[in-house]
């Protein structure tokens, strides 16, 4: 506690419970309400009520307002004392714990349960990057998400300290040299399960727009060069971005073209003497563009459909577009007017654009599934504290048995998507990056499209559950809230839903055996 705290009795608070002395105990804490009462948000009334004046008011608190309303400065400030024998049990701080909710947490997190994907080093790693989380990221996550404005660029250098930027990407020979999460895990030994808790700690922040905010542009925007670049141009470019010095994004939408990627009309011509492209175009929707000092712009060529790495500079221009989410993932418009760009920055083969592009999509689209499936046990977490603090008709919230049955279908979607998102992780493990493309290309496509259209489920359950608090931006559904305006972002990125279900079944017929008849 930041100050010495004066041990009372309920006796002694009980004595404090009219206008001008006014004394409530929270969670053992007593506060002086006398100076404050006149500016509580909810009125004088509230805090004058027999019940809360000079009483235990801890109930009636958590009725109405979040934890996180005592931890800020302006409330700690009121507190004057702790009642004898008792301590916090709300309050206490528990960074870097695992939730005891049920449901919140993965089985695998779970206290008593196994698992034959995740080894000793994987549960350290887990405690160590979600410490991590919690101590630098969320308040920030928090903030940004408010103002709109970028992620703390402190915030970006201290996950390079950790090389966390560098695990976003997955195993892979960048990782080599790098000490990861202070050495809790060598970089040969770093495998897609310590990736993807990662990628699931981060999401728990429940911040859509500062998730992409955050280096999103990176993850999909770096791999190309990392695995189609000369050795050039990725020793000029990759340690820079992985460091939080520069900023990549992947720009191939258009406003005529998403997920039809060759129907692109961003145009790349060469110059006579063949040593430059010259870039005309526009891309739209492309997180982190605002602030990227690298593009990785998917172009039409004479040869077909080519991808180039682009340098900020003249005849580049960004500008901020709004979305159902907050400015803090830069998400912009993009124009591309003459640009001239070293023929060396091509990225792969010309006209062999879409090979570049295919290649990164199963990545891409698994990393949404990390964070899609640990996005919705945090809305099952939010839910079943909501259903035991809230009292509806006399009795718990849970008393009801349609509010049961929403959880239940919350809970029976959040667990299948993540075993089935273990079970494609155990996949990729012991396969070789082209046996993923060809395997596991129409699974992660199918399992997209499950985690996205059971989340927008979740959202409108949540919703119903919480009431008019779930459509409220601040508050106690604020989370909720925040999460059901933004969860049809993720049915469109790497590929809307319909795509990926008719991907799927295309892969799978290709696969489909001739002497298999009825």
């Amino acid at each position: 506690m930041s100050k010495e705290l004066k041990v009372m009795s309920l006796d002694d608070v009980s004595k404090h419970n009219k206008d001008g002395d006014l004394w409530v105990v929270v969670d053992s804490i007593v506060y002086n309400l006398s100076k404050f009462k006149d500016l509580h948000p909810g009125g004088a009334s509230v805090l004058l009520d027999p019940e809360v004046a000079g009483q235990d008011a801890t109930e009636q608190f958590f009725a109405l307002h979040r934890t996180e309303v005592l931890q800020k400065p302006a409330y700690q400030r009121l507190r004057i004392g702790k009642i004898e024998g008792e301590e916090p049990v709300i309050l206490a701080e528990n960074k870097g714990s695992v939730s005891k909710v049920p449901y919140a947490e993965p089985t695998w997190l779970a206290e008593g349960f196994k698992s034959p994907y995740y080894s000793e080093n994987h549960r350290e790693f887990q405690k160590v990057v979600r410490k991590f989380f919690d101590d630098y990221l969320y308040q920030d996550a928090q903030a940004r998400e408010a103002d709109g404005k970028r992620p703390s660029l402190d915030l970006i250098h201290k996950m390079h300290e950790y090389e966390i930027h560098a695990m976003r990407m997955g195993p892979g020979k960048h990782l080599k040299g790098r000490t990861l999460m202070g050495g809790i895990v060598k970089p040969e030994e770093f495998d897609y399960f310590h990736e993807l808790i990662v990628t699931q700690e981060f999401a728990r922040c429940g911040a859509r727009g500062y998730g992409d905010g955050l280096q999103g542009g990176m993850v999909i925007g770096l791999p190309p060069v990392l695995n189609f670049g000369s050795e050039e141009l990725k020793a000029k470019v990759v340690d820079d971005v992985l460091a939080g010095k520069k900023f990549i994004s992947l720009a191939i939408s258009e406003a005529h073209a998403g997920s039809d990627v060759m129907g692109l009309q961003t145009t790349a011509v060469k110059t006579e003497d063949g040593k430059e492209w010259i870039i005309n175009g526009t891309k739209k929707w492309i997180t982190n563009g605002v602030f990227s000092d690298y593009f990785t712009v998917g172009c039409k060529t004479e040869d077909g459909f080519t991808v180039i790495l682009v340098e900020r500079g003249e005849g580049v221009e960004t500008r901020q577009m709004k979305t159902s989410y907050s400015t803090t993932a830069g998400t912009a418009f993009i124009t591309f007017d003459n640009v001239r760009v070293p023929v060396g920055n091509t990225l792969g083969e010309e006209g062999g654009g879409i090979y570049v592009i295919l290649s990164n999509f199963n990545h891409e689209r698994w990393v949404m599934c990390c964070a899609s499936a640990r996005s919705q046990r945090s809305i099952v977490e939010e839910s079943f504290k909501w259903i035991t603090q809230r009292k509806a008709f006399g009795k718990p919230l849970h008393a009801q048995p349609v509010v049961r049955n929403k959880l239940a279908g919350m809970i029976s979607r959040a667990e299948a998507g993540q075993a089935w998102l273990e079970n494609v992780t155990y996949q990729m493990n012991n396969m070789s990056y082209k046996q993923q493309a060809s395997k596991l290309a129409g699974q992660i496509a199918f399992l997209k499209s499950y985690l996205t259209g059971s989340a927008q489920e979740t959202a409108r359950d949540a919703v119903q559950i919480f009431g008019g608090r779930g459509i409220t931006e601040d508050g106690m559904g604020r989370f909720i809230a925040h999460y059901h305006r933004t969860i049809g972002f993720d049915a469109l990125l790497g590929g809307a839903e319909d795509v990926l279900k008719d991907l799927g079944v295309r892969q799978a017929l290709r696969a489909m055996p001739q002497d298999a008849k009825l």
